[in-house]
């Protein structure tokens, strides 16, 4: 495929994408809050999954390509354990250094620690993160990264698919409830070197495995025991969501961190 018609591919999809997502944006700025309008999360976070399968029927009248394929196993693993590793440093040094406080106090009744983790990180991943994840990677990852990829360098691919993922999540941030209990500036801030850092993870993964999967796991992943996990776990004691939570400076320094791990194994990439 030359030059001209990647781009032409990647511009369809981010036409496709912002047009479908645009919809829900306004349906989800209406309501104002993320909770009362899950349908409308949904339908966001598929916006570029529908984009991508769009766009890859047009140009090729079928859906192949965009990963399918389950890839090695220790990718996926990986994929699943890399969010417990760079969150639990983030959460753990904030309890640990009294930046905020550990808590049961959001387990539910009746329901043990262990038990509220477990089920967390099992039935919830499976039954309410992956799909709307998978919808959203099916897009960034599926379509977007490999075909940049076929264009620039691995730290473009990352740099530049991770800066249209966050500018895609701004209008939630801005217009509705998705943010943290700092100045919107900081929580666009620390949130967009959060996910332009863990994008380097993203990609790494998608490209070496040729799997939309580990995509697919690592978000889901990321979203349960970042949100669902250990922000639940945490009280504010005044600085915490400074720190803690997709919007905290504690977060945007681990994806740092994670970009320059992977970025260090891009030769694997040609191997």
């Amino acid at each position: 495929m030359d030059d001209q018609k990647v781009h032409q591919r990647i511009i369809t999809f981010l036409l496709l994408t912002f047009a479908l997502s645009a919809i829900f944006w306004v349906l989800i700025g209406r309501v104002g809050q993320l909770s009362a309008g899950q349908m409308y999360i949904l339908g966001l976070m598929w916006s570029p999954g529908i984009a991508a399968l769009l766009t890859t029927f047009i140009f090729q009248r079928n859906l192949r390509g965009l990963g399918w394929a389950r890839g090695p196993g220790r990718y996926l693993l990986l994929s699943y354990a890399l969010p417990i590793a760079y969150a639990g440093v983030v959460y753990g040094l904030t309890w640990l250094l009294g930046w905020g406080a550990f808590t049961t106090e959001n387990v539910p009744e009746g329901q043990t620690l262990l038990a509220f983790v477990f089920n967390n990180a099992t039935l919830l991943f499976l039954l309410g993160g992956f799909f709307p994840a998978l919808g959203e990677e099916i897009g960034w990852r599926g379509l977007l990264v490999p075909q940049l990829a076929k264009l620039t360098s691995f730290t473009n691919v990352a740099l530049i698919s991770g800066a249209i993922w966050a500018v895609w999540h701004y209008p939630l941030i801005l217009f509705a409830d998705y943010h943290a209990n700092a100045p919107r500036w900081v929580a666009l801030l620390c949130f967009s070197v959060l996910v332009i850092g863990i994008s380097f993870a993203f990609a790494w993964l998608r490209l070496k495995s040729g799997s939309v999967w580990t995509a697919a796991i690592l978000h889901a992943s990321h979203n349960i025991f970042t949100q669902n996990i250990f922000d639940r776990l945490t009280r504010d004691t005044g600085f915490t969501t400074y720190i803690t939570t997709e919007f905290g400076v504690g977060m945007a320094v681990m994806a740092v961190i994670v970009a320059m791990v992977f970025l260090r194994r891009k030769g694997a990439l040609t191997k």
